[in-house]
């Protein structure tokens, strides 16, 4: 599997977010993506996973067949997408039966991220932290090449940190491929890094604010 992205451009409200983002990410490969906030990290993301549209550019997907980019990908967001009065165990099975392909038991992915003990708690009790480690714990229940991760230490505390990067690094061993937008380093193998700057300020005329949408 190879994800071939060249001359990304995106464009919301006539302000340009992005231009000429262009990368490869291949198995076995791990790329962070950094810049400083409102450059464009999240945006990104959501282009590649298929909840926005890009303004121009191209996202060529090889080495899958009869799937699209979307359905080859987990995106964990900063918002943790977990149903309040379900339970971390009731949320983890749905997203298992939704997703398909699966990996990890919803017990056994619970146990990965050290929150076993809590499967039967409504995610409504749990801490900032707890919550964080439910959504991340998605990850092990249905199998997806490729992982997107927006700021996937927010409210991680040190020992999580250690999970989630020893998740990270065997998923890439194992011939997976992770995009993580941070502020933070990242112990990661086959770390590269694509940074995204914030472009000048100009002026938007007719044709870019048609493709903005």
């Amino acid at each position: 599997m190879q994800l071939i992205v060249e001359n990304l451009k995106c464009i919301r409200g006539g302000r340009r977010i992005f231009d000429n983002v262009s990368f490869k990410l291949e198995e076995g490969q791990s790329l962070v993506v950094t810049g400083r906030n409102g450059a464009g990290k999240s945006t990104l993301l959501a282009i590649l996973s298929g909840r926005l549209k890009a303004s121009g550019g191209t996202i060529h997907l090889s080495g899958v067949q009869d799937r699209t980019l979307p359905e080859c990908l987990h995106l964990i967001g900063h918002k943790e997408a977990l149903k309040a009065v379900m339970t971390a165990r009731e949320n983890l099975d749905f997203a298992a039966e939704i997703l398909g392909n699966p990996a990890l038991s919803t017990l056994e992915a619970l146990e990965h991220v050290g929150l076993v003990h809590a499967a039967d708690m409504p995610v409504a009790y749990l801490s900032a932290g707890q919550k964080r480690r439910v959504a991340l714990a998605r990850l092990l229940v249905a199998h997806r090449p490729l992982w997107l991760l927006d700021e996937p230490t927010s409210a991680l505390d040190t020992a999580s940190q250690k999970i989630l990067f020893n998740m990270m690094n065997k998923h890439v061993e194992k011939g997976g491929m992770i995009m993580a937008a941070t502020h933070q380093e990242m112990p990661l193998v086959n770390l590269r890094e694509l940074r995204i700057e914030r472009p000048a300020p100009q002026e938007i005329d007719s044709d870019m604010m048609a493709g903005g949408f």
